[in-house]
């Protein structure tokens, strides 16, 4: 894959995908987007693929936002449709099924943090900054902040954040549940690595199950959640990675995923 703005590398079951656009803490432009989403259906296309660790480059931010010099000339129609665009692709990362975690090496900001919530785990440096700070714009998340946010964090957290525009410390987004990790930040590319080696050596149908089951259910009524959670049980049930798992489990061995 080539790309202008972003570099993919490939570690045996993992890939890195980091945005790489230092010069202006990695903001994201209309290229960048669309680079995101043509590495990621690409990856989830990679049988050898089975997690992804999502970073920025440098040591100062993750993704700081997205490229205001694009925002600043929207008209209404135009505004609409590019709030529409990015969240189609956070939606692709989030729905990819296979685990995405971001490594939050510095700001995520407006966009950035939106990033960062559409992946499956979020590990942050304990340098990082994450907030939403549209209101200081005169404009609101558009990339689906005002929906991830209170769904990870809570309502009155969420609109804490995003009503102040204040930055949220990578402690402070621990206890509120918006990362699940803080390390250090000359810490943060080997366990975010780890975290990935460690599901990417898990039963990548189950994964992507489970992926599915919480990420609708989440959405459903309790009883139609269960509907769903039976459904894909039943799913992966007909499938030769349960034979083996349970094979193995009784033979005292590592199961052998094929993924089928």
């Amino acid at each position: 894959m080539s790309f202008e703005t972003l570099l993919v590398e490939r570690d045996g079951a993992v890939a890195v995908v980091t945005v790489n656009r230092p010069k202006i803490l990695n903001a994201l432009n209309t290229q960048t987007i669309d680079e995101l989403e043509r590495a990621l259906l690409e990856l989830q296309q990679d049988d050898n693929v089975r997690a992804i660790v999502l970073t920025g480059a440098g040591e100062k931010s993750f993704v700081a936002g997205a490229d205001i010099n694009e925002l600043a000339v929207l008209s209404p129609a135009q505004g609409q449709q590019h709030a529409r665009r990015g969240q189609a692709v956070f939606n692709t990362i989030e729905h990819l099924g296979k685990p995405v975690i971001a490594a939050i090496n510095g700001f995520a900001l407006g966009g950035g943090c939106e990033l960062a919530m559409a992946c499956t785990l979020r590990i942050a440096a304990d340098t990082a900054r994450l907030g939403q700070p549209e209101i200081n714009l005169g404009i609101i998340p558009g990339y689906a902040g005002s929906q991830r946010l209170p769904r990870l964090v809570g309502k009155g957290r969420a609109l804490e954040i995003l009503l102040t525009g204040d930055m949220v410390s990578a402690a402070r987004a621990y206890e509120i549940g918006l990362v699940n990790a803080v390390v250090r930040p000359g810490e943060l590319m080997t366990e975010a690595k780890r975290i990935a080696g460690a599901l990417a050596a898990k039963a990548p149908l189950a994964a992507r199950y489970i992926i599915d089951a919480v990420n609708h259910g989440l959405e459903m009524p309790f009883d139609d959640g269960q509907f769903l959670e039976a459904s894909l049980f039943g799913l992966v049930a007909s499938t030769d990675d349960m034979r083996e798992g349970t094979k193995a489990f009784l033979e005292k061995r590592p199961a052998a995923w094929r993924g089928c």
